[in-house]
């Protein structure tokens, strides 16, 4: 969840946590930010190649100065109020389907 009234902080801590995870071996399909509705659900969708790419990349959480000023942005500005993450599979147009179960 976020701020309404901080949408602009939040825009910031999003480029720039958008150019982390592209530099450190992830693919960020972008941030889905409130349009109509519900005005403080934004949405953050990135992959990596693999879980240990994501583990590598989750290690320099609080230790690499980069992440660290990323974080400075949300924590000075307040723009997040609250996080959940949930970890999925994609469907994509052409993925193969999976074998049936044996």
């Amino acid at each position: 969840m976020i701020d309404p009234a901080k949408t602009e902080s939040f825009e910031r801590f999003g480029r720039r946590w958008m150019e982390l995870v592209d530099k450190h071996g992830g693919t960020h399909h972008g941030y889905f930010l409130p349009a109509e509705g519900a005005s403080d659900k934004a949405l953050a969708l990135f992959s990596f190649p693999s879980l240990a790419a994501y583990e590598e990349y989750r290690s320099l959480f609080g230790k690499d100065a980069e992440f660290i000023d990323a974080d400075r942005i949300r924590d000075e500005s307040g723009c997040v109020l609250r996080y959940e993450r949930t970890f999925m599979r994609p469907l994509l147009p052409g993925s193969p389907r999976p074998a049936p179960p044996a």
